[in-house]
C-alpha cells in the first residue's frame, strides 16, 4: 500500500482536533496514553528540574506540554506540528498556562529549522511513527540530539513493533483484541487500516541504538506494553 504523503496526514489531523484536546478519550486507541504521559513527564523533570525550554514535537491539541507544564511552571515552549488547527488549539490552551514564551512552527520536523543546543526538554507523542525510510529516522534523531542542551533529553511515546516476525504477530493480535475490546470489529479495523496506510513505526531496540548512534550517552525505557513503549534517550 502507498503510505499517506505529509499533506495527507496533515489534512486527517486538521479535522481531529476536538477530539485529541481531550486525554482521555482522544488517546483510547493508545494503550497506556495516560500513564505514558505521566511517566515521561516525571523522568523529563527528574533528568532537568531546572529546564527553562520545551520543544513539544508533534504536539497535537497540547496535551504533552499541558501535562510538562503542570510539573515544571512557566517553561518558554516552542510547539511543532504539521496541522495549523492542532497548533492553534495547542497555543490557546499553553498560554493559559505558562508565563513563558511560546513559540509555534507548523511543519515537518524534517524541514523546520531547529536552534543547536537550546532545549532542555523534546517531548515527542505518537509523532516519529510517521518518518519512512531508515535515512529520514537517522537524520531526525541527530537534528533533535542536536537542538538538546547538553544534559538535555528526548522523551518518546509510540507505536512499536517487534524485531522478531512470531513475537510481532502475537503482540499486534493482543492490540487487535484491545481495539474489539473498547470499540468493537468496525473500530478495530478502522485503526489498522489508518495504521497502515498512515505510519511506518520502528522498535523500541531500533530507536534506543539510534540514540546511541547519533550521540546520546544514556537511553532509558520507561514503559512497554504491546505495541506502545514510553522511552528517551539524555544527551
Amino acid at each position: 500500500m502507498k503510505k499517506s504523503t505529509v499533506t495527507e496526514i496533515r489534512e486527517r489531523f486538521d479535522n481531529e482536533v476536538e477530539r485529541f484536546s481531550n486525554i482521555e478519550t482522544g488517546q483510547v486507541a493508545t494503550i497506556d496514553a495516560t500513564l505514558s504521559l505521566e511517566l515521561l513527564t516525571s523522568a523529563a523533570k527528574a533528568i532537568n528540574p531546572n529546564a527553562t525550554s520545551l520543544l513539544d514535537l508533534g504536539c497535537g491539541a497540547g496535551n504533552y506540554s499541558l501535562k510538562m507544564l503542570s510539573k515544571l511552571t512557566n517553561l518558554n515552549c516552542t510547539l511543532i506540528d504539521l496541522s495549523k488547527n492542532m497548533l492553534d488549539k495547542a497555543k490557546q490552551r499553553v498560554t493559559e498556562v505558562t508565563s513563558g514564551k511560546i513559540t509555534v512552527i507548523q511543519g515537518d520536523i524534517r524541514d523546520v529549522l531547529l536552534p543547536k543546543n537550546h532545549f532542555d526538554i523534546i517531548l515527542a507523542g505518537a509523532v516519529l511513527h510517521h518518518l519512512r525510510e531508515d535515512s529520514d529516522w537517522e537524520f531526525v534523531f541527530k537534528k533533535l540530539f542536536d537542538c538538546l542542551k547538553p544534559g538535555g533529553c528526548l522523551m518518546i511515546s509510540d507505536l512499536i513493533i517487534q524485531e522478531n516476525s512470531s513475537v510481532n504477530k502475537l503482540v499486534w493480535k493482543m492490540y487487535g483484541d484491545y481495539l474489539k475490546q473498547h470499540g468493537g470489529k468496525i473500530y478495530q479495523q478502522k485503526v489498522f487500516d489508518y495504521i497502515e496506510k498512515e505510519d511506518t513505526p520502528r522498535s523500541m531496540n531500533y530507536q534506543l541504538d539510534l540514540m546511541k548512534k547519533v550521540g546520546f550517552s544514556t537511553t532509558e525505557i520507561l514503559h512497554k506494553n504491546s505495541c506502545f513503549g514510553a522511552f528517551g534517550g539524555i544527551k
